[in-house]
């Protein structure tokens, strides 16, 4: 089984989950904050010391697709960011459509009665546990689930 991280990239936080050891289940790590969207040096020095220290064999990166199944600027952005992250970690990355993930994280929230003061901080991971889920499920009908 190996061992995957999910990233939801946006302008200014990166929300990060992962699989358990044993691939079963899908955790929120923490959200990556940067003052720009062009200063990635400390989120990939970041997500490279995550891989390492959770041994991450695959990468995850949301791709915000359009509505109409296009690619936008934003889906542009996150494949420079998913290709920034293979170079850095030597890690294979792959994309999972995320449209919809924010919107469903906030309602999870709300449903489970989560303060909106306190949104900022789990949002973002937990719709990178949203995109990493979906691409396991997507994983799992279309290989089987001994080969994720």
């Amino acid at each position: 089984m190996r061992r995957l991280l999910g990233l939801d990239y946006g302008s200014k936080t990166v929300g990060t989950a992962a699989t358990d050891p044993l691939g079963l289940t899908v955790q929120p790590v923490e959200t990556i904050v940067r003052k720009e969207e062009k200063k990635l040096r400390r989120t990939l020095a970041r997500i490279e010391a995550l891989c390492r220290e959770m041994e991450i064999s695959a990468v995850v990166v949301g791709l915000p697709l359009n509505m109409d199944d296009t690619e936008g600027e934003r889906a542009q952005l996150a494949r420079q960011f998913g290709e920034a992250v293979a170079r850095r970690t030597g890690l294979p990355v792959y994309y999972e459509d995320e449209r919809l993930t924010t919107l469903e994280a906030g309602e999870i929230l709300d449903e489970t009665g989560f303060a909106r003061k306190d949104r900022k901080e789990v949002i973002d991971q937990l719709a990178a546990v949203l995109i990493l889920e979906s691409f396991i499920s997507r994983e799992e009908v279309k290989h089987g689930e001994d080969q994720i």
